[in-house]
């Protein structure tokens, strides 16, 4: 048998393999460093709409589609939303080497606006293909690629520009092939054959009892998954997994209403978990904004037209320096229901400052500097986040809790673009607008530096207390 053949034939490895191959692609936007260096140059010529009109309608159009996309993502099943990802992403790109205008660039920022909302397929996809022991593995897999697929885009963006002196139109003309490349290999993804919430009246008996007999945090098996490969199986043994005779009726719809308020109601149970979703939420929005709005920082301290610029460098050292992170939290031994608050208030002070010195600073190299320290600290955090409620939660609630805490950031995020970006309220400088950043930030951090001060306080004598206990029984 041949290595492809074996591959194929796997429960994991192969959903896994085509799945990450496509991440690595969807990802390597080698052009994305140097987006507002095009937009506001020669090509398109529309610096004076960029900051305070163009911008704001991404934000608006992504929170509009997020949470129908996140519902139809788990009706499709998937593959299918994975594909227009694809499908929108090469619409994305043309639209950039090709089209002129600020109509067409108003329109550019709605399509991206769907790019971004059906990313939640990428991650939910191989749930649903993959056995339940595998989860861990894949999951691994699915983030490094998508962290190779950036940060080689990044660094080759970077060479590109600073040393072969590549113009930007054919740097984007390169990452339109490149995620055509991404859309074709996700043609490849088997079919899911089961949905997490649009799984008939059956499937939420059962997941139902599960929910019953198994307390928080206890891994629970989710229904085997089975794919399609080659559209074998008979219409009646598909309708018997789905355990309804129809796909779209009535009865599944009302099903998959039930299942996601049990969803919601186990997800949102603990005060614990409230707790890390009230971060995820605040910061996320503070970190979005940022990271938006970062290129025109850089472009007002250095201008881009008449300087060398170094986005792609700088992104590609937050990649690596985020990954660095990620890694550490897996390697450490804390606590966190004691000391995760109190880290979560001390690196968002960090991310503070270093917000507050980007607007701040008259160098474009502490402002790189500043942006890396930054970046770091959320990812460190939200790595440490999504462990603490995904470890905690069955994956259909793990899903919810994702696509509730997401809506949220871009709830909190469109306000505060409503009200200090958009012209149509206050429109301020970008200068401005990061120092009230930055202030956003500092009041995080002192929410979470008291909460975890209390948390400590109030749980450290307990575990003293224990401690103490459990010594006495070994003593006796």
């Amino acid at each position: 048998m041949s290595l492809w053949a074996r591959l194929k034939s796997s429960g994991w490895a192969y959903p896994t393999a085509v799945l990450s191959l496509y991440g690595f692609f969807a990802n390597c936007r080698i052009a994305e460093p140097f987006l507002t260096p095009y937009l506001i140059g020669p090509h398109k010529n529309i610096s004076e709409e960029v900051t305070n009109y163009l911008f704001p309608i991404w934000t608006y159009s992504y929170l509009a589609f997020l949470f129908p996309v996140f519902l139809l993502t788990d009706f499709l099943r998937y593959k299918l939303v994975i594909m227009l990802q694809g499908l929108f992403l090469i619409i994305n790109y043309i639209l950039l080497c090709f089209a002129v205008g600020l109509p067409a660039m108003t329109f550019l920022q709605v399509n991206y606006a769907v790019v971004t909302s059906t990313e939640v397929a990428y991650f939910s996809y191989i749930y649903s293909v993959i056995p339940f022991e595998n989860y861990q593995r894949a999951t691994g897999y699915l983030r490094s690629a998508v962290l190779a697929g950036y940060t080689f885009g990044a660094s080759l963006g970077q060479v590109l520009v600073s040393l072969a002196g590549v113009d930007y139109f054919v740097i984007n003309a390169i990452t339109l092939g490149i995620v055509i490349t991404a859309f074709l290999i996700s043609f490849w993804l088997p079919m899911p054959q089961r949905s997490m919430f649009f799984k008939g009246k059956k499937a939420a008996a059962v997941h139902s009892q599960s929910q019953q007999e198994g307390p928080l945090g206890e891994a629970r098996r989710p229904e085997e998954p089975v794919m399609d490969n080659d559209g074998a199986g008979s219409g009646k043994e598909k309708m018997e997994h789905n355990g309804s005779t129809g796909w779209c009726s009535r009865e599944n719809v009302a099903t998959a209403g039930y299942l996601l308020w049990q969803s919601f109601r186990e997800s949102y149970s603990s005060r614990h978990i409230i707790c890390w979703s009230l971060w995820w939420a605040l910061a996320t929005a503070g970190y979005i904004q940022v990271f938006n709005y970062i290129q025109l920082m850089w472009d007002h301290i250095e201008p881009s037209a008449t300087s060398s610029i170094y986005n792609g460098g700088v992104e590609s050292v937050c990649s690596l320096a985020g990954a660095a992170a990620a890694i550490a939290v897996g390697h450490v031994k804390v606590t966190w229901a004691v000391w995760g608050e109190l880290a979560l208030g001390l690196f968002s002070a960090v991310g503070a400052g270093a917000v507050f010195l980007m607007a701040l600073t008259s160098s474009i190299w502490v402002c790189y500097a500043s942006y890396v320290i930054f970046k770091s600290c959320y990812m460190l955090l939200i790595t440490i986040t999504v462990f603490q409620i995904a470890s905690n939660l069955s994956m259909e609630c793990y899903a919810l809790t994702f696509g509730i805490n997401t809506f949220a950031a871009l709830s909190l995020q469109t306000i505060i673009t409503v009200t200090v970006v958009d012209e149509a309220a206050l429109g301020l400088d970008i200068v401005t607008q990061f120092i009230i950043y930055g202030s956003y930030y500092a009041v995080i951090s002192m929410l979470f530096l008291m909460r975890g001060t209390y948390t400590l306080l109030i749980d450290k004598p307990s575990s003293t207390l224990d401690i103490s206990h459990k010594g006495a029984r070994h003593k006796n």
